[in-house]
């Protein structure tokens, strides 16, 4: 049988349309598949929302001890033998975190009288993007965090630095406190995130 031009388009056209289809077929399986996944990968158990709650309060309360130089409330935000990862060095268990805020509260005194008569400045810091994984009494997270300062002559806010935090949690007595938290510096050169996200 000869086979004419117009039997070859045909045949073309049909392995086109089918080609089409199981492409389409492959997308719409893959796109199940991976909602699937996600269902099954994303679960939260009937204590996840009382548990974050305690630890958005705990890092909330950490911030505020932090901006009020409040070393006492900063250490009692960590586990015993926490582990605070900083620019300044790793410090570990609560006296050694608290030297370390008794430090950071001191260079400010000294700052606040480099700067008199004008009035003391401030900083606040502020948390975002929370992520949690909680699995019984351990839990890891991250978040960004963002400095706002006021050291000028205006004492105009301006933003100072920012970063993310990596922690690590534990419960103990009832109540969540980091065992571990690395503080990354994005304007630090050796404080810097990786390139690849530290979400999951």
């Amino acid at each position: 049988m000869k086979t004419t031009h117009h039997n070859i388009s045909f045949f073309k056209t049909i392995g086109s349309k089918y080609i089409f289809a199981l492409l389409s077929c492959f997308i719409v399986a893959a796109a199940v598949y991976a909602a699937s996944a996600l269902r099954e990968t994303v679960h939260y158990d009937e204590n996840y929302a009382n548990d974050r709650a305690q630890i958005e309060d705990l890092q909330a309360r950490y911030l505020f001890a932090l901006d009020w130089q409040d070393a006492e409330t900063y250490a009692s935000t960590f586990t015993e033998d926490g582990i605070m990862d900083w620019a300044g060095g790793a410090a570990q268990g609560r006296e050694a975190i608290l030297e370390e805020v008794r430090g950071m509260r001191a260079n400010y005194a000294v700052q606040e009288a480099e700067d008199a008569p004008l009035r003391p400045a401030r900083r606040r810091h502020m948390i975002t993007n929370v992520v949690l994984k909680i699995a019984g009494d351990r839990a890891v997270g991250r978040a960004y965090w963002f400095e706002f300062d006021n050291r000028n002559d205006e004492r105009k806010a301006y933003s100072s630095a920012y970063g993310h935090y990596e922690d690590e949690l534990r419960k103990v007595d009832g109540q969540w406190l980091f065992s571990k938290r690395k503080i990354f510096n994005e304007e630090m050169a050796d404080r810097t995130a990786p390139m690849t996200s530290p979400a999951w």
